[in-house]
């Protein structure tokens, strides 16, 4: 079986930037490191990092209240991570005082949206989120908008829309369809003409969904997408290769393989989420390219 990795399979730089930041403290000695729900969404990672001292405490989206049973002296020595996705002013504001070290691990492209929001929030502009209302992501950057924000995924969502008033911003979580948010845009300015509209799908984002089309032109007649099942971009990556009308095999590990489904294909394309880790990647491509011998 012919194997094509895809070039923007694995970190991206945010989530790379987040894994580093917690491991600096965990190498240092500075111990417990805490981050304040998942760090990234790749259970696998977040595994290697626990047995590293880098210790995931909350929930997925970030709002239950710590309960960490440390000391004060224990706390002096522990610190909290904010994960790459961001969190909302009070949250910052609860995990500052919680009485320990803090750092935040949000990733750059993440606070600029947040930036942005809370930009015009001030202006006095009701802000318009392209994204998953429960992604942690977007529950963050709700946390900017000073209660005049709203999210949306849909033409239905637009039109379910409270009136907005004269200023309106939107912005997109950072994971989803360039194409989608374009299209959506342009649907928001027949309401809103004079809306101020930041596509703020991010980089990395745009590259991983370039790249399965990379993939189908090259040949793959079916496209492996390894990453966690929370990932949101990871999901989109599978819904994209779905929508080239391409068999896709959606796995977190090497052991999800559907092997004798593989089996008939001789060209298959892998790609991977901006949180799934080099290592994870590496088994899947190395058992496909093995199933030739």
């Amino acid at each position: 079986m012919k194997v094509i990795r895809a070039k923007s399979a694995g970190f991206c730089w945010g989530v790379e930037r987040a894994i580093d930041i917690a491991r600096e403290y965990a190498v240092q000695g500075k111990r417990p490191v805490f981050t304040d729900g998942p760090l990234i969404h790749n259970s696998q990672m977040m595994e290697k990092l626990e047995s590293e001292g880098i210790r995931e405490v909350g929930d997925y989206m970030s709002q239950s209240k710590l309960e960490l049973g440390l000391s004060p002296e224990e706390k002096q020595q522990a610190v909290m991570v904010v994960r790459a996705h961001g969190i909302s002013p009070n949250r910052r504001e609860y995990l500052k005082n919680l009485g320990m070290d803090f750092r935040d691990a949000t990733c750059p492209d993440v606070g600029i949206i947040a930036g942005k929001v809370k930009l015009y929030a001030r202006k006095g502009h009701s802000t318009v989120v392209f994204g998953d209302p429960k992604h942690p992501e977007v529950m963050g950057l709700m946390g900017y908008t000073e209660g005049r924000g709203h999210v949306i995924k849909s033409e239905k969502d637009i039109d379910a829309l409270p009136p907005l008033g004269d200023k309106v911003c939107m912005v997109s979580q950072s994971t989803m369809f360039t194409f989608e948010f374009e299209h959506l845009a342009e649907y928001l300015k027949k309401t809103y003409p004079d809306a101020v509209v930041f596509n703020t799908i991010c980089g990395a984002t745009r590259e991983r969904q370039s790249d399965v089309l990379v993939l189908a032109q090259q040949g793959a007649e079916a496209i492996v997408v390894i990453g966690g099942r929370h990932s949101a971009n990871t999901v989109k990556l599978a819904a994209l290769v779905e929508k080239q009308h391409l068999p896709c095999f959606h796995v977190e590990t090497v052991a999800e393989l559907d092997l004798k489904q593989l089996s008939k294909y001789k060209i298959v394309g892998v790609t991977a989420g901006a949180s799934t880790p080099g290592f994870l990647i590496d088994e899947v491509c190395e058992k496909l390219s093995a199933m030739d011998a």
